[in-house]
Formats: structure tokens, C-alpha cells, sequence
């Protein structure tokens, strides 16, 4: 691993015209930022196209945003920067973690309401660092969002008992998912991953073109545009499709519902640095989350919001990052849950991603093993006791380096076969992202790829390999603790996959409202400009609720918003 690439710093003059000055380690990560990122663009004299209300994003948030901009009758454009919509939400497992009281709830007698939903969120320790005006307007909202999407939004629910949301308090049931009639549930033209996302975004996708939405695939977000310096309402904003650019008015709102900022290595690192760039992202390569709807916003005045729940060490469960669910392949997390992949081929995106993967069934079969080939973990553990100790410096990291390098598990055909792995294509990309050899000497010499500059030391991994066998003789882990080691690492071939963790949740992004409003470095509202998803900051909540609560208020407040010509 290099040590950090050095980022060209931006003059003071535009430090404070960012809009950034005063705000301390974040405004100071941003500042590494290039300079041309974070210029704020004059409007154009004339536009290309216009609506009374702009999207920005087709996932979880800009559909629902786009449907409920219409339905209170605005003209709508949406913008999208991948072929086809549905962003992350598409290839998510679909539960939507939406209680209060909504019709569903009722249907199944389960009782809740919006101040038992709000009470929960708050003291759930994972919750304490949420912006509480946020957490309220969700909770007021949740159970109606829910019935809104079901009535208006063509979504069908499962015919069963909502069950307890994950990464949430498990005090009520909340969690529903969506079911899509016609769909065999496997990747495919219309899904991507074979994910039941699909159930949900197919629907709304097809309500918003239903209803007039104006959807705008293949184009990327530059710019927004804002009257004034930092002080009129946002006007525009600017894209590029296919290298050329395409300004569009928005005559009453602009809503930013781009996604996050995990694809962007340089503004994870803002809040963690870390996050170098050996680490995937969930949801890619079908989608990228790249910031531009953060950037732009910045551009123009927003703050940012809910730093602090990047990189909160919680106790309960949390998706800030992801023990690759998949191994042997670059993109470790291709779809919720563990069925099998084989489905996968079929994608319309396969050629990106390449493998399908090896699910691990059991990590009694592997060892994990970091770039200096030592072994560091208990393979078992999850969480942040397994991510803070994969990005932990190791023996093969230079000093002033961030970061911990890739993370390979060490399997041998024993281990194969109880799994019931196929160790070759197109389970596994054999392009750097897996390596069998007869020896674990020959084994350690064969790995290397572009995050693993030098192969795996031969001695450390012989030496990683004994010391584990050691304690299966003894029947306990005496490095870190593995819940009794059962089997060896002894038959060849010997296997080598990349596990390396990935990228998850953004629960931190633009500073918004209760009515998603975006909010400035001085705590007022930047006319006429939203956000909602997760490129909106200040709700430490994992899922698709949040995005699907936060769109839908969006698109209505943008959409009663006053009218420019």
C-alpha cells in the first residue's frame, strides 16, 4: 500500500466562498477537495429544458419525490446518472422499516402510533445522535408514507405480519416487505441482483412515468444553480449526458436524492480516513454513489449534518460498513442474504461485476489473513469488532499510510467441499480477486492485485496457517478467541479470496429540515432547495424508510413551492 496521494489544497478566498469556513476537521477534509469542485456556477441566460420541479436521483428517495412533486401538480424532470433507475434501492432486500400506526400495522393488530415510533428512535442508543427535528417529521410521517406508497405509489405489500426492522429498535413490528407479481425474484433484465428491491422500485417507476414524470437516464449532475452568492434561491441545475452538457430550470424546487458519497474515496475519508480506497462499495458496480448531489449542494451554500454517525462505534446492529457477504469477487455484497447466486449471469450487469461470488456458509472454514499474510481476527466476529481491526494498521503498512489493505480468507479443498464452493468462473474472478495454488508457499507468491502492491509474505502465511491448525488440536482459539476451531487448513489445493470489507450505509450527507428543506452554514433555508436519502444528513437510520418518508415530503414541499418564471 502507497502512502496517501497528496490532494491539491484550495485558496482561503474560496474556502469561505464554499460556504465551508468555520466548521472545523470537515470543512478542512473538504477543502482537499479540487478547487473546481466547490466553485458555485452562474445561472445560464437561457435554458435547455424546464419544470416546475427537478430530481436529482431514481432511487429510494427521487422516485417517491418525482411521484409526490406530481401528484401535487407539478411538471417534473428526473434525472438519473446510471442506464436504468433504481439506485441501491433496487438491489436492496426490500423491508421497509415504516410504523406510526399505517393501515398495514392495523390490518395485523398491531398498535403503534407517531409518538411511540419517535420515542423508540430517540432511546435507541444507536439513534442518539440523530437530528431529533428529523427523526419527528419521520415518525409523524412514517405510517402515512407507507399508505401513500401502497394507494398511490403501486406497491404491494406481503400478506403477512410486519416483522421487527433491522438495524432498528425491535420493540414494535414495523419492517414490511414488497412483493411484484409476474417476477420469478431472479436477476434479469428488469433486476439487476435478484433483489426484492425490485418489487418496490419497478412499481414506482412505472406510477411517476404514469403520472407525466419526465425521466432522464444517463445523466450525471454538475452543478446547481443559485441567484446570488449565498443568498438568493436555487434556479437550476446543470448535467452532462453523453460529454454534453444540459441545463435544466426548476421553476419551484430542486430535490437532491443522489445517494451518498461511499463511491467517492477522497469525501468518505472526510469522515474517516480510513476508508481508503481497497475498500468496495455495496450496491456496486449497477450504482455509484458519487456525492455529486452533496458537492453541488455545497456549492451553493448547504451545510453538511450527522458527521458523527459515519464512524459511531454502536453496539447494536449497523451498516456503516458490511462483512462481504460473497467472497472471491470484487464487489462482496451483490444482494441481501445468502441464497444462491447462481441467478446472477443472467444480470444485465454481470459483465461489470464478473463473479458471482462464494457465499460463506460457515466461518469455521477460513481464516482471515491481512496483506502482511498474519492472521488478525476472530473470523466470527461482526460488526465493528471485525471492521476496526481490517482497517487497523499491519505489519506491510508505511508509515503515514491510512488504511489496512486488503483482507484475504484462506480456505483449502476440504473447506470447499463442506461449503459446497466451485472454485472457478464464474463463481470467481480469478483476475485478482482469487488464487489456489498446491502450497501455501506457492499460494502466497501468487497474490497480489492492485490493492495488494507485494505478494503475501510465504513465511507469514505458513506460519498464520500452522498456528490455527494448532488450535483445532487444542480446541480453542488462543489468538482471539474463535468459538472452538474445527477444522484444519492442511489438503491442496490451497485458496486465497477477497474479503475485504465494504462500504455500506451514508448516514451523514446535506443538513436538512423537518420539511427536507436544505439548511446553510448559518442555519437558514436555501430556497426552493431539498434533499432526502441518504445524501441527507442527521438520521442515523439504516434502510430504505428514511429515503422513502424524506422523498415523498421533498417532492411535496418543493412542489407547493413558489413558482419562477
Amino acid at each position: 500500500m502507497k502512502k496517501d496521494d497528496q490532494k491539491p489544497q484550495f485558496s482561503r478566498r474560496d474556502f469561505v466562498k464554499s460556504g465551508a469556513a468555520g466548521v472545523g476537521g470537515m470543512a478542512a477534509a473538504l477543502a482537499s477537495l479540487d478547487p473546481k469542485q466547490l466553485e458555485a456556477a452562474e445561472p445560464p441566460k437561457r435554458w435547455d429544458k424546464v419544470a416546475d420541479v427537478v430530481v436529482v436521483g431514481s432511487g429510494a428517495a427521487g422516485l417517491p419525490a418525482a411521484i409526490s412533486a406530481a401528484e401535487n401538480g407539478a411538471t417534473v424532470i428526473l434525472i438519473e446518472q446510471n442506464y436504468d433507475i433504481g439506485g441501491h434501492a433496487i438491489q436492496s432486500g426490500g423491508a421497509m422499516a415504516l410504523g406510526g400506526g399505517s393501515k398495514n400495522q392495523k390490518k395485523w393488530g398491531v398498535e403503534d402510533s407517531p409518538e411511540k415510533w419517535y420515542t423508540d428512535l430517540i432511546n435507541w442508543h444507536d439513534y442518539r445522535f440523530s437530528d431529533r427535528e428529523i427523526v419527528w417529521a419521520f415518525a409523524q410521517e412514517s405510517a402515512a408514507t407507507l399508505d401513500w406508497l401502497v394507494e398511490k405509489g403501486g406497491v404491494t405489500l406481503r400478506d403477512t405480519k410486519p416483522g421487527n426492522p433491522d438495524g432498528g429498535p425491535a420493540t414494535t413490528p414495523r419492517a414490511q416487505g414488497p412483493v411484484l407479481a409476474g417476477w420469478d425474484g431472479n436477476a434479469g433484465g428488469i433486476s439487476p441482483t435478484g433483489s426484492n428491491g425490485t418489487a418496490l422500485m419497478r412499481p414506482l417507476e412505472a406510477t411517476a412515468r404514469k403520472m407525466g414524470v419526465q425521466i432522464l437516464l444517463e445523466h450525471s449532475l454538475t452543478d446547481v444553480y443559485r441567484q446570488g452568492e449565498f443568498t438568493g434561491r436555487v434556479v437550476g441545475i446543470r448535467a452532462t449526458t453523453k460529454g454534453k452538457p444540459v441545463t435544466i430550470q426548476a421553476r419551484r424546487g430542486i430535490v437532491i436524492a443522489t445517494g451518498g458519497h461511499t463511491s467517492n474515496v477522497i469525501f468518505r475519508r472526510a469522515y474517516d480516513p480510513r476508508l481508503t480506497e481497497e475498500y468496495q462499495v455495496v450496491g456496486e458496480p449497477y450504482s455509484l454513489q458519487t456525492g455529486d448531489g452533496e458537492l453541488a449542494g455545497v456549492r451553493v451554500g448547504a451545510a453538511l449534518w450527522g458527521a458523527a454517525n459515519q464512524t459511531n462505534d454502536t453496539r447494536a446492529r449497523t451498516h456503516v460498513m458490511e462483512k462481504p457477504v460473497l467472497i472471491g469477487n470484487q464487489f462482496g455484497y451483490l444482494r441481501p442474504g445468502t441464497r444462491s447466486t447462481d441467478d446472477l449471469v443472467k444480470s444485465p450487469v454481470f459483465s461489470r461485476f464478473r463473479a458471482t461470488g462464494l457465499a460463506v456458509k460457515d466461518f469455521q472454514n477460513v481464516i482471515h489473513v491481512n496483506m502482511a499474510g498474519v492472521r488478525f481476527v476472530n473470523e466470527e466476529a461482526t460488526g465493528w469488532t471485525w471492521w476496526n481491526a481490517c482497517m487497523a494498521p499491519n505489519a506491510k503498512t508505511p508509515p503515514g499510510a491510512n488504511g489496512g489493505g486488503p483482507i484475504w480468507a484462506i480456505f483449502d479443498a476440504e473447506g470447499a467441499t463442506r461449503e459446497e464452493w466451485v472454485c472457478k468462473p464464474p463463481y470467481v474472478d480469478l483476475d485478482g480477486w482469487f488464487f489456489s495454488a498446491d502450497t501455501l508457499e506457492e499460494l502466497a507468491r501468487k497474490v497480489t492485485c492492485r490493492y495488494q502492491k507485494e505478494p503475501l509474505p510465504s513465511d507469514a502465511l505458513a506460519a498464520a496457517v500452522r498456528r490455527y491448525n494448532s488450535f483445532v488440536d487444542a480446541g480453542k482459539d488462543g489468538d482471539f478467541g474463535k468459538t472452538s476451531p474445527k477444522f484444519k487448513i492442511q489438503t491442496a489445493p490451497f485458496y486465497a479470496a477477497w474479503s475485504t470489507p465494504c462500504a455500506h450505509d451514508c448516514l451523514s450527507g446535506l443538513r436538512i429540515n423537518g420539511r427536507a428543506q436544505a439548511i446553510d452554514w448559518s442555519g437558514a433555508v436555501i430556497p426552493g432547495l431539498y434533499s432526502a436519502g441518504e445524501s441527507a444528513g442527521g438520521f442515523m437510520q439504516h434502510g430504505l424508510a428514511k429515503c422513502l418518508t424524506f422523498g415523498r415530503i421533498a417532492g411535496r414541499e418543493a412542489a407547493r413551492g413558489t413558482a419562477r418564471t
